[in-house]
């Protein structure tokens, strides 16, 4: 089993939705969902376009998939996530886009936010010591003689290329496409999410992703909330049920870990 650390709207979030059935597959769930009808693309042409990150679901990285330490196991990982997030600041990012990079099409920041920058680094430097050092074989596949000196190093200290200052915020939507196809896939892309970037992006919890095998699709595993619970209290986040905070993605899951670290003194 694998592990990930990364960001995803709550399960309520009309943008999970609209990202859901793009992709064709509910990242909590874990269940297929219908693609839509769009103008221009068939369904197969979206099926085939998003299959690299329909395995993945709908995500920014943040700490890439990695096997527990020996030396740790989940209920650890799950306490040590629990009381960071704690620690947060909820934040925004002030204006998502549609965009290219990397031969790709996603939702990237209009202008680069520092703040999620700086929480990247935080969680990459809090949670590395509960990553498997990274094998030869992982190596090779991240294909090293292409990465910068900046990246070898990150590979090698961090067991990811694109972290530090190589790190940027995204959400992919397809995987590569060559440039005919990439220009087809705009217009539809931007008719569908730009509605749903008009207002801020709440960066308000951070979500503990899993791989059961090797190549199996990966999916959220719990969320935990940014802040502590008494500020969430004072300004209304958390006033709700917790079976209705459960229900979007709120609270972090499984419930018996969270109350078992909670009775713990944790």
């Amino acid at each position: 089993m694998r592990y990930a650390i990364c960001f995803t709207p709550p399960m309520g979030d009309p943008l999970s939705a609209v990202a859901a059935s793009w992709l064709g597959r509910n990242v909590y769930s874990d269940e297929p969902t219908e693609l839509p009808s769009i103008a221009g693309l068939t369904v197969s042409e979206i099926a085939f376009h998003t299959a690299a990150p329909r395995r993945f679901g709908f995500h920014a990285m943040i700490m890439a998939p990695f096997c527990l330490n020996p030396a740790a196991d989940e209920a650890d990982l799950l306490k040590a996530l629990m009381h960071f997030a704690s620690a947060e600041t909820p934040f925004e990012i002030a204006r998502m886009e549609v965009a290219r990079f990397s031969q790709c099409w996603g939702l990237v920041p209009q202008v680069p936010s520092q703040e999620m920058h700086l929480l990247a680094a935080r969680v990459v430097q809090t949670f590395d010591r509960f990553r498997a050092p990274i094998s030869e074989d992982e190596i090779e596949r991240c294909d090293p003689d292409r990465l910068t000196a900046p990246q070898f190093s990150n590979l090698h200290r961090w067991g990811d290329p694109y972290v530090m200052d190589e790190y940027r915020f995204h959400m992919k939507l397809t995987g590569a496409l060559n440039p005919e196809t990439a220009r087809r896939m705009e217009a539809p892309l931007r008719e569908l999410f730009e509605p749903y970037l008009e207002r801020p992006l709440a960066i308000g919890s951070l979500a503990l992703f899993i791989e059961q095998d090797p190549g199996a699709p990966m999916r959220v595993h719990s969320q935990h909330p940014l802040g502590k619970i008494s500020a969430r209290l004072r300004d209304g986040t958390a006033k709700r049920p917790a079976a209705e905070n459960l229900a979007e993605g709120r609270v972090a899951r499984p419930i018996p870990f969270i109350m078992a670290s909670l009775l713990a003194g944790c």
